[in-house]
């Protein structure tokens, strides 16, 4: 007999092979390993909400959203997309944090996503409060160099600081921007909304050269053309993309720390995330899920789909 040639790419646990509520309790109950070796990308959780100024509970968010993915399927039926036949893919747990010391958790957290992009694996992030986004970019852009940058959120979190620290879930693309991971001409800024201390909140970024769009100018429209534009306007630029949970209206996905009222709506974020196909994604997170405020588990569905229509749109697959 003739070996097979094809590679043979982990598949999630099917719904008819174990009942959903059983079977491991891992992201898509996919296969878990230690490390990303071998992998074209990976599920990593951080369980943290160390950084969080409102509401805790986000260090539960990537359990929850793990959970709630058991209901997921391995073909999206609307793209087309088919990334457990084109990808290998596996879940590698969660990051070790130091949940008593935040500007600790950080160096831990680059120095594991170090560990992770060296194999050559994409990251898709379960968060954990938006801090983390900061340490991530800092070991994507020590490997790929400074990064165009896609952020949906309702606040722009680019405070100088928070009660006098410079690292909390409110500073994290200002520290960014200063460190020099980003390439602020290619950072797009989408659904950023509600009250704010000044008339020029939402102007910082944008005086570097940011592009935000806000919550007013995505109502009730498509955002197809948003995405056409802005994967023009990136082009082949190494990309990252950081979804905060609250970038959705509260009616959708209560389960957040800091809700503002008048977001996007969940077709609208299947709209940016499948309009992210085509471009060099080079690592992804979902974050601000706090699962304390959502007991019904519905925020933590949504982060769980969006995690998958992320993986969908990886580079690497037809």
């Amino acid at each position: 007999m003739p070996q097979d040639p094809r590679p043979r790419y982990n598949q999630p646990l099917g719904g008819n092979e174990m009942p959903r509520f059983g079977g491991p309790a891992t992201m898509m109950r996919l296969p878990q390993q230690e490390s990303a070796e071998g992998l074209d990308a990976c599920f990593v959780g951080i369980p943290m909400d160390i950084g969080t100024s409102n509401r805790p509970g986000t260090r539960l968010g990537p359990r929850q959203i793990r959970d709630e993915s058991r209901m997921l399927r391995p073909y999206n039926m609307a793209t087309g997309a088919a990334p457990f036949d084109h990808l290998q893919v596996a879940d590698i747990g969660d990051v070790a944090i130091n949940t008593f010391d935040l500007k600790k958790s950080c160096d831990i957290i680059t120095a594991t996503y170090v560990e992770i992009l060296s194999h050559g694996a994409i990251p898709l992030t379960l968060g954990g409060d938006h801090t983390l986004s900061w340490p991530v970019l800092r070991a994507v852009a020590a490997r790929h160099g400074p990064v165009a940058l896609i952020h949906v959120d309702a606040h722009a979190d680019t405070n100088e600081a928070m009660f006098g620290e410079e690292i909390a879930h409110g500073t994290p693309f200002r520290r960014a921007v200063e460190d020099g991971l980003l390439r602020c001409d290619k950072v797009f800024q989408i659904g950023l909304r509600g009250t704010g201390y000044a008339p020029e909140d939402f102007d910082w970024g944008r005086d570097r050269g940011f592009t935000v769009i806000p919550a007013e100018a995505c109502w009730h429209k498509s955002l197809a053309p948003v995405m056409a534009d802005i994967r023009a306007a990136i082009g082949d630029a190494p990309v990252y993309l950081s979804f905060d949970i609250d970038s959705l209206d509260p009616a959708f996905a209560p389960g957040t720390g800091t809700v503002e009222m008048g977001g996007l709506t969940t077709i609208q974020a299947l709209e940016i995330v499948r309009g992210c196909k085509g471009l060099n994604l080079v690592g992804c997170d979902l974050v601000e899920v706090s699962p304390p405020y959502d007991p019904s588990g519905n925020t933590a569905m949504i982060a769980a789909n969006l995690l998958y229509e992320m993986l969908c749109v990886l580079p690497g697959q037809p």
